[in-house]
């Protein structure tokens, strides 16, 4: 039975960032060549994604606790394959429906033609566009609550419905540190594509593993999944 217990008000953004750097930094080079592939992988086969993103979280999860890590250590992530899979679809099915309600009528009208006069036709922007922004913040506010979820699953072996659901509560319940958390990565993220736009592939490993950080200090403890380390010395005693 896990502990499904969690802290609230732990999240400091800046400090999540700076101890994620300092974590990451002495095997930067193969954190950033397993995430990279892991996203190349998911991006080229999306059905797999939420399995890379669970490799990847492995791999954080070693790091933090002062493992060396592997390359194939990556792949470990397809043992959670189904949870991981169906909270994946939860990111995607929401740009589906958007791309169906707003850009499918959008191409009908390209194909009007003039059957459909100019006020019609901007009538039919406005709106189109006013849906994509609510849309947009709808996907924002929902894809944040599931923030927590492939930790969760690789941490405590959660099902993909327990994983939502614990994920969505610890992060309403910490939602003032979880926005700071998103507004440092936005900036982080703005800082890598100013150089020259390949820079934002060096902050992908740093943005994850501020994740990791956050995570274990709203869910402190060690990963159940992790490498077992050597038993403490009252094993010995009676020896």
């Amino acid at each position: 039975m896990h502990d499904l217990e969690f802290k609230t008000g732990k999240i400091r953004a800046f400090e999540c960032y700076r101890e994620a750097w300092q974590m990451i930094k002495p095997q930067f080079g193969m954190i950033l060549i397993i995430s990279l592939v892991g996203m190349l992988i998911g991006g080229v086969f999306s059905i797999v994604m939420g399995a890379m993103l669970c490799g990847i979280y492995l791999v954080l999860f070693d790091v933090q606790e002062g493992r060396t890590i592997k390359f194939e250590r990556l792949f470990k992530g397809f043992q959670f394959f189904l949870p991981a899979f169906l909270v994946w679809l939860l990111f995607v099915l929401p740009i589906v429906v958007m791309i169906v309600i707003v850009y499918i009528p959008m191409i009908g009208i390209a194909l009007a033609g003039e059957r459909m006069d100019e006020s019609e036709v901007m009538t039919f922007v406005i709106g189109a566009l006013f849906v994509e922004v609510v849309f947009a913040i709808f996907m924002v506010c929902f894809h944040t609550l599931l923030l927590f979820a492939f930790p969760l699953i690789v941490d405590k072996r959660l099902s993909a419905a327990k994983a939502v659901k614990l994920s969505a509560k610890a992060v309403w319940q910490n939602l003032s540190g979880v926005a700071s958390l998103f507004g440092v990565g936005f900036l982080v993220s703005l800082a890598g594509m100013l150089l020259f736009c390949v820079g934002i592939y060096l902050t992908i490993p740093l943005i994850l593993a501020s994740t990791v950080v956050a995570y274990r200090k709203v869910f402190p403890g060690q990963i159940e999944t992790a490498f077992p380390g050597p038993p403490p010395p009252s094993s010995y005693k009676g020896l």
